[in-house]
Parts: C-alpha cells; sequence; structure tokens
C-alpha cells in the first residue's frame, strides 16, 4: 500500500518496479480500475471539457470525461498544429532550495528512499531572473507525438507504446518514455511545420512556470494535496489525459507540472553557483543529463515539488515526457 511505504535507505534502482513504488508484487486495484463513462457518455465536447475543469467533481467523472474526449476528439489536442499556449511573465523570483531546508524535506520524503544529496542538487536558493515567454498549456500527447513519427518517420517510438501503438482511449494522454533527443527532434519539427519557432524551456524556466513569483513547493501553494496531481498518492497508476486535475493548475495557466510525467527541459545538469556536484547514481550512468521537473503517476510525491531536480535514469519506472515553450 502506498500509504505504508517504508524506502528509508533502500536503493531505488535495485528494486523492482513495483517495490519501489510500494505495491506488492500481486495485483493491486487501481482507482483508474472503473470509470462512470456512462455518466457522461451522452455529452458533446464541450460539456465534457466543462466536467474536466470541475476541481470540486471526484477525479473518476474527470478521467471518464478525458476518456470520451479522447475518442470523440479532444479540442485541446492540436497534431500537427499549434499548442495551446499560456503567457509566462517576465519576473524575478526564488529559484532552489535553501540549504537549511534540506533537512526538513530530507525527512519528510527520505521514506520514499529519497537520499539528502538528491536535494542538495537544488541548493543554494538564490533569486533568479527569466523573461517573458510562452509555455504550452499540457504536456505534449500521444496523438501529437504520433503525428511527428508519421510526418518524419523519425526510428525512436516511446518505449510505452504496446506494439509500437498507442491506445486510442489514450490519444489525450502525455507521451512518455522517450528520449531528450526524440523531445528536440519533435519540437524542430514542430517549428519547421508551424512557422513558428518552438523548443523546450529552459531549467529556470519551468521552474518560474511552476513555482511562481513566489517561488512555492508545489504549483498551488506551501503544501502536498494529493488530490491535485496524478502521482503514486492518488492510487491510479496510470497517465491520465491531460488538464484533468485542474485544481493543481499553476499561477500562470499551466496544467500538470506536477504529476502525470516527467517534463524534460533544455538544460543539462550542473550545480547552482555556489551549489556542489552530486556524484548520484544518475550522474555516475548519465555525467551532465538532461535535467527533467515535475514528477509521475508512478513516482512519489517528491519529484512533484516544484525545486526537484530529476534526469532520465534508463528504466521503465521514469515516465519521462516533455512541453513546449516558445519566446514571446
Amino acid at each position: 500500500m502506498t500509504s505504508d511505504v517504508a524506502l528509508t535507505d533502500a536503493d531505488i534502482n535495485a528494486l523492482t518496479d513495483r517495490a519501489a513504488m510500494g505495491l506488492p508484487e500481486s495485483y493491486e486495484v487501481p482507482a483508474a480500475e472503473r470509470l462512470p463513462i456512462a455518466d457522461v457518455l451522452g455529452d458533446g465536447p464541450e460539456a465534457l471539457l466543462g466536467a474536466l475543469d470541475a476541481a470540486a467533481g471526484p477525479v473518476q467523472t474527470r478521467l471518464a470525461a478525458g476518456t470520451m474526449l479522447a475518442l470523440l476528439g479532444d479540442p485541446r489536442v492540436r497534431p500537427g498544429g499549434h499548442p495551446v499556449m499560456v503567457d509566462v511573465p517576465g519576473g524575478r523570483f526564488p529559484m532552489g532550495t535553501a540549504d537549511d531546508d534540506v533537512d526538513e524535506l530530507h525527512a519528510d520524503t527520505e521514506r520514499f528512499g529519497v537520499r539528502r544529496d538528491w536535494i542538495a542538487k537544488e541548493c543554494p536558493r538564490a533569486e533568479a531572473v527569466v523573461r517573458p515567454f510562452r509555455i504550452a498549456a499540457y504536456p505534449v500527447t500521444n496523438a501529437e507525438y504520433a503525428a511527428f513519427l508519421a510526418d518524419t518517420a523519425y526510428p525512436e517510438l516511446p518505449t510505452h507504446w504496446g506494439y509500437g501503438r498507442y491506445h486510442p482511449a489514450e490519444a489525450n494522454h502525455p507521451v512518455y518514455t522517450v528520449t531528450p533527443r526524440a523531445a528536440d527532434a519533435y519540437t524542430g519539427w514542430l517549428t519547421r511545420r508551424t512557422g513558428r519557432a518552438y523548443r523546450l524551456p529552459a531549467e529556470t524556466e519551468w521552474e518560474y512556470a511552476a513555482a511562481g513569483p513566489d517561488g512555492l513547493r508545489y504549483p498551488w501553494g506551501p503544501r502536498w494535496l494529493p488530490d491535485l496531481a496524478n502521482t503514486l498518492e492518488c492510487r491510479l497508476m496510470a497517465s491520465s489525459p491531460v488538464g484533468v486535475f485542474p485544481g493543481g493548475r499553476s499561477w500562470c495557466g499551466a496544467y500538470d507540472l506536477a504529476g502525470n510525467v516527467e517534463e524534460y527541459t533544455s538544460s543539462h545538469y550542473f550545480p547552482y553557483p555556489g551549489g556542489r556536484l552530486v556524484e548520484d547514481d544518475l550522474y555516475r550512468r548519465l555525467g551532465h543529463y538532461r535535467i527533467a521537473r515535475g514528477g509521475a503517476f508512478n513516482r512519489f510525491r517528491d519529484l512533484a515539488r516544484c525545486q526537484r531536480r530529476h534526469g532520465p535514469y534508463p528504466r521503465s519506472l521514469y515516465a519521462m515526457g516533455f512541453r513546449v515553450a516558445a519566446d514571446v
């Protein structure tokens, strides 16, 4: 049971995926096992979109609405076209984590197998300056990524696609298990196709879009609230349609910056100015790896914290996706 997890001092990458998720090796019924499809079956796209944005309703109803939108054609998903973007005004914000907060954060998350050095990568906390930019309201979806593959014959298929395809009911789920190289190739293709320059957000931009001018710990505030993001605490144990956790929307209007899938940035891991190089398992395996942010459906809340720095450790436990950004 994820509520009784005790992975303190565990080597996460030496465990099976289920053990690392705090789950038994036997089957456990996920919260998304049975969705109330009949409750939303007669609704058209506009009503389904309204159901998605009803933060006070049960997540299963929002998931059902999102599934129906995937099958009917989700207007928020635009394969080969301009994605839905939100404006992020320029400004200053406190980026990273203060050295004095590391012990508290480690004590709060060590039962998930989090090591103190992993948090130390976020130090020190210092003012960062961000120019105005735009960021996608949602991560790139399966349908959007499939359009890229079909148009380019790019050879890297997401490894979570069974037999090289996604299920139609997951057209509006974020794509994941892609490489940083594939994410870069996608942004180049979208730029050529639309005539507008798209790219991955820099690490500073991503954290600013998530944490805002006050440098919040989570996109919605200072405290973890399990109903606002698709992480293991939510117990769905699967990706979800983009935008079905509207209560977790960030200050600039971007969805899913906590949970669902981790998101690549354009930045590589280096210590922050005044910080130290942390040679953890990611660094020993990959060197100066590509930074990913935001947590995922199959990881605990520690990765969903706005300041948490992670990367593409090569195993299926890490659900790596991405979203696009653009200059103003």
